[in-house]
């Protein structure tokens, strides 16, 4: 955990409720414990992202459905999920936006340092989404293929989302 000292141990288990896209179910997730603080943290998965009920490939889905210029109204009707709740991940992201594109885009060239520049897509959302497009890509030819919206949470500690704008999301160090 970022700030953490201590080891973490084992701690039981919490139970979450996930979301795929209409099909809710709920997941015991392990939970853990730091000895030299005593606080406990729940242990996501790589599919989730921290404080959201979907998994991130849903979430994923309507971002890049925004960026292709659907409403957030068809996004959600499509996904068969409340349109609050997409209107708020469109929200969110897009105050995120250059913060998330400066970080995948960092992300990427320590993946690959000879990529070619980056093509910007015309809004602070799409060269996001084009930054964690080609980090992904990019992790992939390094270590081997994964479903980009899981490395997108698993690089972004879960914070794709984050709730506040300011908080950096901590990506993976590569060596």
């Amino acid at each position: 955990m970022p700030g953490m000292r201590g080891e973490l141990r084992p701690w039981g288990h919490a139970r979450r409720w996930l979301r795929d896209r209409a099909t809710e179910r709920v997941v015991a997730l392990r939970r853990s414990r730091c000895r030299s603080c005593l606080g406990t943290h729940v242990l996501l998965p790589v599919v989730t992202l921290g404080r959201r009920l979907d998994l991130a490939g849903v979430i994923g889905a309507a971002l890049v459905a925004k960026a292709a210029g659907v409403g957030h109204r068809r996004v959600a009707a499509a996904l068969g999920l409340p349109r609050t709740t997409v209107r708020g991940w469109l929200r969110r992201f897009a105050a995120r936006a250059e913060l998330v594109r400066a970080q995948f885009t960092a992300l990427a060239y320590a993946l690959d340092p000879e990529l070619t520049p980056i093509t910007p897509r015309g809004s602070p959302a799409a060269d996001a989404l084009e930054a964690i497009g080609v980090a992904a890509r990019a992790a992939a030819r390094r270590l081997g293929p994964a479903p980009p919206w899981s490395f997108a949470a698993g690089a972004s500690g879960g914070r794709l989302l984050a709730t506040q704008a300011n908080t950096p999301a901590p990506l993976v160090a590569v060596r």
